[in-house]
């Protein structure tokens, strides 16, 4: 058993090794061949790669944030699911299919311009607050999974040994269940990381912002968007290779 987890992520190297090389040839050499040529300054690839450090940092800060809302969400509502109470059962699943019917977008809108005409939200917390809650409809579905996969044993064995309910929970349930689960948390963040775009009409500058507000100006489209579908094709394979990693750091034997 101990090749396994080397096996299961051979099959995927090759494609990431090539995906990673390509992203990072033609996001090194694209603004090396304007200063090459001596290209002026507005509208290169150099101007745009000057501006994208702001992007890329708004993109991680709302995708780390939004993805520690969801999963305290996602964790929230998975146990609400368990729970014996079945007021709080009901609850736990009226909330996932209100949700998962919302779309995201409408959901930033509703929170940062409906309920902006009662509260005073940020733009960032109401990024935040939106992936949390969306992303948290689908997370509940993989926390009530990961407990529900744990044989029953352990509980028992728990309780054998005087535990409570909320120790054998969180001491000896949640720890195992949280190594089972870490791929699908995985793929959801990847899929936050690149709905992420979706918080530049909050007027978040994220990388598809700066990159809108470059097009617009120097009106080379074409341009800036491959080179911004790059940014993000680099970003999201970087981030899968540190999922597999952790998969396989907690490989479950």
């Amino acid at each position: 058993m101990t090749g396994s987890p080397a096996t299961r992520a051979t099959p995927s190297a090759p494609g990431w090794n090539v995906a990673v090389v390509l992203s990072f040839f033609f996001l090194i050499y694209l603004p090396a061949k304007d200063v090459y040529l001596d290209q002026p300054e507005p509208g290169s690839y150099l101007a745009l790669l000057k501006l994208l450090p702001l992007g890329i940092g708004y993109t991680l800060g709302v995708t780390v944030a939004g993805s520690a809302a969801a999963i305290l969400v996602g964790l929230l509502v998975g146990l609400g699911m368990l729970s014996g109470n079945r007021f709080i059962r009901w609850a736990a699943s009226f909330y996932t299919e209100i949700l998962r019917g919302v779309p995201l977008l409408v959901l930033l809108f509703y929170i940062y311009y409906a309920l902006g005409e009662f509260l005073n939200i940020p733009k960032l917390a109401a990024a935040v607050l939106g992936f949390g809650f969306s992303y948290g409809a689908y997370m509940a579905d993989v926390f009530r999974a990961g407990v529900e996969a744990i044989p029953k044993e352990q509980a028992e064995a728990a309780r054998s040994l005087g535990m409570n309910p909320r120790q054998t929970l969180f001491q000896i349930i949640l720890p195992q269940a949280l190594r089972t689960i870490i791929p699908a948390i995985g793929n959801q963040t990847l899929g936050m990381l690149k709905d992420t775009s979706l918080v530049s009409v909050l007027a978040i500058s994220d990388i598809l912002r700066v990159a809108n507000e470059y097009a617009t100006k120097h009106f080379n489209y074409f341009e800036t968007y491959t080179y911004i579908a790059l940014t993000y094709l680099m970003l999201t394979l970087l981030m899968s290779r540190l999922v597999t990693w952790l998969e396989t750091r907690f490989q479950v034997y």
